[in-house]
């Protein structure tokens, strides 16, 4: 925030600026001016999307969906309905309506904006949670969401004319000096802020029963059902085979886990197919051939150690 000046320019390097007047408050009687930078998007990794959308820098830090689109339509003269979707980077409530692959993409390129990016970038899309699944993520704590200071947002059009509309009605409001007010009859039509937000959040803090024991069974049904799917498609995986005739190795081994009784079965019945296959290998002849010597052996000492023993009685032995 900063005070208005006719000495700001109207575009910084690739942005244009456009000055939003910021309301009093009862804390701060003073009226403040915040800029706004905006941009054509131009994302690291494009998607079709991305040719229609426009790249917000500094948004207030109280940003909703509706302050942005009520300033496009309401300030810059944008028809209603051309705003397809607002995305804000970096939040982790962040509402998305594409595609997975337009979701994994987004949150990739937030990553590497916000400067989180891992240094090894994994390939393919992002893997689903179980929460992205409706009715299966607990109930909020806030009625509203809050942006840390210079946060950046998306915002996607339906086509690329309306937000190059956008861009020249924002050129032409800052040339003119028009005065724009932040959030200006949206009061009635967005939770409040103050001591009102931090009630709202300790009465959400509890939550009905009812409402908690049906999102917790929503998810463990969800889960349930991922697992089931994970494990036929590992049971798929171990029938096939590649081009070279190998099966691939998955947790779990050929078969999976088993119970007990269904593992003594599989015992019996593989002991039951080895069944004269003993002498089927010359070693194993080798083996039992080396086993009855040492068995004829033992049996011999043990013969030779009775008559010893015999003798021996044989000799105390005197007849009167």
């Amino acid at each position: 925030m900063a005070p208005l000046s006719s000495n700001v320019p109207s575009k910084l390097a690739d942005y244009y600026i456009l000055p939003l007047s910021l309301p009093s408050l009862p804390s701060f009687q003073i009226e403040a001016t915040h800029y706004l930078y905006l941009r054509p998007h131009e994302a690291r990794i494009p998607s079709p999307t991305t040719p229609r959308s426009l790249f917000l820098v500094n948004v207030p830090f109280d940003s909703t969906a509706i302050h942005l689109k009520s300033l496009f339509s309401r300030c810059l003269g944008l028809p209603s309905g051309r705003i397809e979707e607002v995305r804000f980077i970096g939040t982790r409530r962040e509402v998305l309506h594409g595609s997975n692959e337009e979701q994994a993409r987004f949150a990739l390129v937030s990553q590497v904006q916000d400067g989180k990016k891992n240094n090894k970038r994994k390939s393919g899309p992002a893997k689903e949670s179980i929460e992205d699944t409706e009715g299966t993520r607990l109930p909020e704590t806030w009625d509203r969401q809050i942006l840390h200071s210079g946060s950046n947002a998306v915002v996607v059009f339906v086509d690329r004319a309306s937000m190059e509309a956008v861009v020249k009605a924002a050129k032409r409001a800052k040339k003119d000096g028009e005065k724009i007010v932040w959030g200006k009859g949206l009061e009635a039509q967005l939770p409040s802020l103050g001591p009102e937000r931090y009630l709202n959040h300790h009465k959400l803090r509890y939550p009905d029963k009812s409402l908690l024991l049906e999102t917790v069974n929503n998810y463990m049904t969800v889960y349930a059902d991922q697992e089931a799917a994970r494990a036929r498609k590992l049971a798929r995986q171990r029938q096939v085979r590649d081009e070279e005739g190998f099966v691939t190795v998955t947790r779990g081994g050929r078969t999976g886990p088993a119970r007990q009784q269904e593992a003594q079965e599989k015992l019996e019945k593989q002991t039951e197919r080895q069944k004269g296959l003993e002498d089927f290998y010359r070693f194993q002849s080798r083996e039992k051939r080396k086993e009855r010597a040492g068995e004829l052996i033992r049996k011999f000492e043990q013969d030779r150690e009775k008559v010893r023993r015999m003798r021996e009685r044989r000799g105390r032995f005197k007849p009167e």
